[in-house]
């Protein structure tokens, strides 16, 4: 649902804070949790000047994180879920998202949003299905963590973010 976007959005610039560029962080050069990457590909997409992600004006941020991340599958989960989903997609990328989400429908995680995946959440308690995927997320940190030590350093910001995305995502659903 789009009635989520706005406070969903803010969440996450809560979430990503301001500039980063830890080499330990796969993301590399980052500014509001847009990564330098990102954003050179939206200039080059929106004809745009490429420069430095630090400096990018908000509207530009906010509108990579509509186009990139919002669109096109969060309108159409449930309230909550959609934040959750946001979420996990803006911190591990779309895919991940798509497999946290699979797991917690109790679907074959592909990364594939077809009709079995859309039946399974025509089905869904919103509530449930947030807190399922509270529970696939941290088992994804944690399979990060076991696989790469250095991201260690990594976890109790995660495990953070994970309890904020939750706490906020329930008060969606419960409207």
């Amino acid at each position: 649902m789009d009635t989520s976007w706005p406070k969903a959005l803010a969440w996450v610039r809560v979430s990503e804070g301001g500039n980063v560029d830890d080499p330990d962080d796969a993301g590399g050069r980052t500014s509001r949790g847009i990564t330098q990457r990102s954003f050179n590909s939206y200039c080059q997409v929106a004809g745009l000047p490429q420069g430095d992600v630090w400096k990018a004006p908000d509207p530009v941020i906010d509108d990579i994180y509509h186009r990139g991340f919002w669109m096109p599958y969060c309108p159409v989960l449930p309230a909550g879920a959609d934040y959750v989903f946001f979420d996990e997609s803006v911190n591990s990328g779309f895919h991940e998202a798509v497999l946290v989400l699979q797991r917690a429908l109790g679907v074959t995680a592909d990364g594939h949003i077809g009709v079995v995946t859309s039946a399974a959440l025509s089905k869904a308690d919103p509530m449930k299905l947030v807190e399922a995927m509270t529970v696939e997320r941290i088992k994804v940190y944690k399979e990060i963590e076991a696989a790469h030590p250095v991201d260690a350093k990594f976890d109790h910001g995660w495990m953070e973010r994970v309890a904020f995305v939750q706490l906020n995502a329930r008060t969606l659903v419960a409207g």
